[in-house]
């Protein structure tokens, strides 16, 4: 198991966003810190109200947005538009290009979500989105899956061989891990404890195919599971 702490990622404060950087991105390099199998990015994302990305570009990159407080506003070029709320997981596939914005219109709350970027399968696809409500029950005490290559049990479909599951966990509850191969665990909120080891929001922790999870809720902990080829 290789930890990755959460005050040691990368910080970028631009005063309307303050972001959290667990692998290298923009000014923020490191090169021990570049991915971890097809996971290129985890930013985690406070913006503040009134606030938000303009319109900017992307190409073949898949691109998940998961809220964890607040409400996110999203418009793309492919014509969509909506809002997302605490549990609702979207995905973008930038494919051949896409624009999109998100902001944060509500003037007096915080908006804190996680951005990630996943390596495609596929380059130069046609762009896609996708958007689905994971509801707080089917993530309480059980990991729920949201994201899959196929979409499978209702989740979002994703041009990567990856399944993201999200679990919250409480005080002293046991959270089975499911059959997994190259794993990054990913401590959204609260605490759990992770073979042995307390980690609190922001930590993260690496595990090879073979090795031995074992996870258990400290403090109101929401876990993110990325199961990797």
């Amino acid at each position: 198991m290789i930890i990755r702490h959460a005050d040691e990622r990368g910080y970028a404060d631009h005063g309307w966003l303050k972001s959290r950087h667990t692998f290298s991105f923009a000014d923020y390099f490191d090169p021990h810190h570049m991915g971890f199998r097809t996971l290129r990015v985890i930013n985690e994302d406070r913006v503040t109200g009134g606030s938000g990305f303009g319109a900017h570009p992307h190409r073949d990159m898949e691109i998940l947005s998961y809220v964890l407080e607040g409400e996110m506003a999203h418009k793309d070029s492919m014509g969509n538009g909506a809002i997302m709320r605490p549990g609702d997981v979207q995905r973008m596939s930038a494919g051949t290009g896409v624009i999109h914005s998100e902001f944060n219109n509500a003037p007096d709350r915080e908006l804190h979500f996680l951005q990630i970027w996943i390596e495609p399968m596929t380059r130069g696809i046609a762009p896609g989105y996708e958007q689905k409500a994971f509801p707080a029950e089917q993530r309480e005490g059980q990991w729920r899956l949201v994201v899959s290559r196929h979409g499978r049990d209702g989740s979002v479909s994703i041009n990567q061989d990856v399944n993201l599951y999200i679990g919250r966990f409480a005080a002293g509850e046991r959270a089975p891990i499911p059959a997994v191969r190259h794993a990054w665990l990913q401590v959204a909120r609260g605490e759990a404890e992770i073979n042995g080891q307390r980690l609190s929001a922001g930590d993260a922790a690496a595990f090879q195919p073979g090795e031995s999870i074992e996870a258990v809720g400290v403090k109101d902990a929401e876990l993110l599971l990325f199961d990797l080829a």
